[in-house]
């Protein structure tokens, strides 16, 4: 039977080789025309061969099709071969702006930089498309494409198995260091952090710090400027090699070390006089980063810090008049009884339920709000990762003005308390807005209260296998004994974020 052939996909690129010392990235600067051959082994059956080069260099790489998998390759001018390996389920892989790659196969590094957005797009579709193309049938010589095309769509590529499997807050496959820069952008955010380390430098200063899910590395940053002689920057792939090249450029290599993995993971080698990390989610707690946080305390020392050190979580009924009718009607789609005539109604009422469960982001008028907020107090210093699994917060709103309520707001204030002050990072409504924003939970039915009534209920935040928390909410107006409620996944929020 005639094997069929393909041409290999070419591609203009760059390499960098990502080094894990600095004095190894001095040393490549400082033999140009040195070529180092490196083997790192990958797994038994796989080898990649590399030669570091000269970051200038302009380099061609080769995707082909192996008899197994596909194949890169990159030669130089001379068509002699730079490095060549397998694309398998050990490689991570992540998109760095808008042309440029990095592959991480074994302790190697390697961001590859195309000529063009459009040669890296061409790039990253023909990895899917060879791990679709890797089907039973193709292995078996059958040339059917109807029928190989439909096993491809049961049988995802390499690279979509390993997005699909990667927990969304550690694998972002577009996304690395846009989130990173939409965190950093945020100046409330930003400037208190900054602020609350700088106003106690006397806390860092000569001091061991531990930075848990540290993202980019800024916070490890702002406690080296504070005098933090060592500080432990906890971050997982693909993340942590963009947090190693900001400390490598900052020429801080020698005071911050990476390590590599979850926080549940690794291993710290020294106990720790700060804790700081940024473990916040809508609501405070969704993604639940904030039980990694308080596990890491297990390296403080007695009479450490943490920053943050608590955070309040504040709710109060409103009333909306006009976000309950909008969201009813973003249910109405599904009334349409000729699309492409086909009847959507019997969908109309699943698909308004559904609705009613996404929790609202966005920022809302002061003036909404019904009553005084109530608070539910978190004090990390001293909380348990069992306490933030099942959180039963009670209410008792005495009303201050009569009308509609709606449902209930949430926002959140955290506090960092250092020796020398105490900051606080606040996403109340009357504050500047944070990437954060608020949080409105609606109510199924609305209830009437009259001013000076009371409302009374609870809301029970419970987690999810999703790494969130389901919102169980129950309201009574105790003078006339209506009653409603709700249950939503904050997994699930609706970004209406209209001003």
């Amino acid at each position: 039977m005639e094997e069929r052939s393909e041409e290999p996909q070419a591609f203009s690129v760059r390499v960098f080789t990502l080094q894990e010392e600095m004095t190894a990235e001095e040393a490549r600067m400082d033999t140009h025309e040195e070529e180092v051959q490196v083997h790192a082994e990958v797994s038994r059956e796989q080898q990649i061969s590399v030669c570091r080069q000269r970051g200038e260099q302009e380099l061609t790489l080769l995707l082909t099709r192996g008899p197994e998998a596909q194949q890169v390759t990159v030669q130089d001018g001379n068509r002699a071969l730079v490095f060549q390996f397998a694309v398998s389920k050990e490689m991570d892989c992540c998109q760095v702006g808008a042309q440029s790659f990095l592959v991480t196969v074994g302790q190697l590094s390697l961001l590859l930089q195309f000529k063009t957005p459009a040669d890296m797009k061409n790039f990253q579709r023909l990895l899917r498309r060879g791990g679709d193309e890797e089907t039973e049938g193709d292995k078996n010589g059958n040339k059917n494409a109807e029928r190989s095309q439909k096993r491809s769509r049961r049988n995802p590529s390499m690279l979509e198995t390993r997005v699909a499997n990667a927990p969304p807050e550690c694998y972002q496959f577009h996304t690395c260091l846009s989130q990173q820069q939409s965190s950093l952008q945020d100046f409330q955010r930003t400037a208190t952090y900054h602020s609350a380390i700088l106003f106690n430098e006397m806390d860092f200063r000569d001091k061991v710090v531990l930075d848990v899910c540290c993202g980019s590395g800024i916070l490890s940053l702002f406690a080296v400027q504070a005098g933090a002689t060592r500080v432990y920057a906890v971050e997982s792939n693909p993340m942590a090699k963009f947090t190693q090249i900001l400390v490598q450029g900052n020429r801080l290599s020698e005071r911050i070390c990476i390590l590599e993995g979850e926080v549940e993971e690794v291993s710290c080698p020294d106990m720790v006089d700060v804790i700081v990390s940024e473990p916040i989610g809508y609501m405070l707690l969704n993604e639940r980063v904030m039980e990694s946080f308080l596990y890491a305390r297990k390296w403080l020392k007695p009479n450490g810090l943490m920053f943050p050190s608590y955070g309040d979580i504040h709710l109060a009924p409103f009333t909306d008049e006009q976000l309950y009718f909008e969201h009813h009607a973003r249910a109405s789609f599904w009334q349409q009884r000729n699309f492409y005539g086909v009847n959507l109604s019997a969908l109309h009422s699943p698909a308004g339920d559904e609705f009613f469960r996404q929790p609202i982001v966005d920022p809302f008028d002061v003036q909404i709000l019904m009553a005084r907020s109530v608070k539910h107090c978190i004090n990390f210093m001293e909380a348990k990762q069992e306490d933030l699994h099942r959180m039963e917060i009670p209410f008792v709103f005495t009303l201050l003005q009569s009308g509609l309520v709606h449902g209930l707001a949430f926002w959140f204030d955290v506090a960092y308390m250092g020796s020398k002050s105490t900051v606080w990072l606040s996403t109340a409504p009357t504050e500047p807005l944070t990437r954060w924003y608020q949080v409105r939970c609606l109510l199924q039915t609305p209830l009437f209260a009259k001013l000076g009534q009371t409302l009374s209920g609870t809301v029970l935040l419970a987690v999810n296998n999703r790494n969130s928390y389901d919102i169980h909410m129950t309201a009574t107006v105790d003078q006339s004994g209506f009653r409603s409620g709700n249950i939503l996944d904050l997994k699930n929020p609706f970004f209406r974020m209209c001003i």
